[in-house]
């Protein structure tokens, strides 16, 4: 409710399979070309995103793509193919360092980068190849692409008036969540806090449309709609100095999202964890990102650039994790 039907389904959600279409071990690890490992990680966490990586072996997109030039689509898509596809242990992500600038115009190929900031760039990117060709289309159509129908969901954020009790609700498409770990010790109570009314007052203060004034409110952000897959970044930069914030925060292996809902009531909404991202260093501004991906074959793999390991759920479970991903 409150929300515009789009005009147009660019793909079809009952088309999107959330299970491996085949089964096998992990594949090949990523060579780092020079302060890449930032790169390396965010592909081979898109590469295990099961319902991405069946639409991209399954090659619909290149067969149908008529983009001149770079396309973050047709790039990922070669890329999905060589790591799973082909029998080399190593693949150099050249195709996608090539193209930087494109993908995101911070970022320089002999520089390191924030894996949470390519994340966004790269969905972003994929977002824009999907739309492309289709620019006139309304916004909720646009939340229809195979990208957002996988990681794409709706934030509901209702101001309320503390003086006359008006409400004013509005919605938001998200990709990803960015969350505040400064006080909470686990994902859980941060996603909590996520949840929980803040107060506008002072310069915050809004003005009432019944009032006709500037007033205090409360604002209160929930998860409207969830998506297939719940993209998390915990926010591990203290300031803008790069200070960074290395305490651990507790992750389940399993995530009920209802509790997080704008609706709270009815059946748990389900989630496992799949892939995770962490970053080692003493500040945000140099260290070395490294990540954990769940293989198709169901075990877990650390993966450091060129190097691809066996591990098990307990490794996974006490990292210093940054970005978690979550499956429906």
């Amino acid at each position: 409710e409150g929300m515009a039907l789009p005009q147009r389904i660019l793909f079809p959600p009952e088309e999107i399979c959330m299970d491996w279409q085949q089964r096998q071990r992990p594949g090949a690890g990523l060579c780092n070309l020079g302060s890449t490992c930032y790169i390396n990680v965010i592909l081979q966490c898109l590469t295990y995103t099961p319902p991405l990586a069946n639409y991209l072996l399954s090659r619909d997109h290149s067969q149908l793509c008529h983009q001149q030039g770079f396309c973050m689509m047709c790039i990922m898509e070669a890329h999905v193919r060589k790591v799973l596809r082909s029998s080399a242990s190593v693949i150099w992500p050249r195709a996608v360092v090539r193209d930087l600038k494109f993908i995101g115009e911070e970022f320089e190929p002999d520089m390191a980068g924030d894996a949470y900031e390519f994340l966004r760039c790269a969905l972003e990117a994929m977002q824009r190849a999907c739309l492309s060709g289709s620019s006139d289309m309304d916004v909720s159509s646009q939340t229809t692409t195979i990208i957002h129908q996988i990681f794409g969901g709706f934030l509901k954020s209702r101001v309320t008036c503390l003086r006359c009790q008006a409400v004013v609700d509005s919605y938001k498409a998200f990709l990803h969540v960015l969350l505040d770990i400064k006080a909470p010790s686990s994902l859980t109570t941060a996603l909590e806090d996520f949840v929980t009314s803040k107060k506008l007052d002072g310069k915050y203060c809004l003005k009432c449309s019944k009032c006709e004034k500037k007033v205090t409110a409360s604002k209160r952000v929930t998860v409207h709609h969830v998506p297939k897959v719940f993209t998390v970044c915990l926010e591990r930069a203290a300031d803008h100095t790069g200070k960074k914030i290395s305490k651990i925060v507790e992750y389940p292996e399993y995530l009920d999202l209802r509790p997080y809902m704008s609706d709270t009531a009815g059946e748990p909404l389900l989630y496992s964890l799949y892939a995770l991202v962490v970053h080692s260093g003493d500040t945000c501004l140099d260290g070395h990102f490294f990540c954990y991906t769940k293989a198709s074959n169901g075990l877990w793999y650390k993966m450091d650039d060129e190097s691809v390991d066996n591990c098990g759920i307990h490794a996974v479970l006490r990292q210093q994790a940054y970005l978690l991903f979550y499956a429906r």
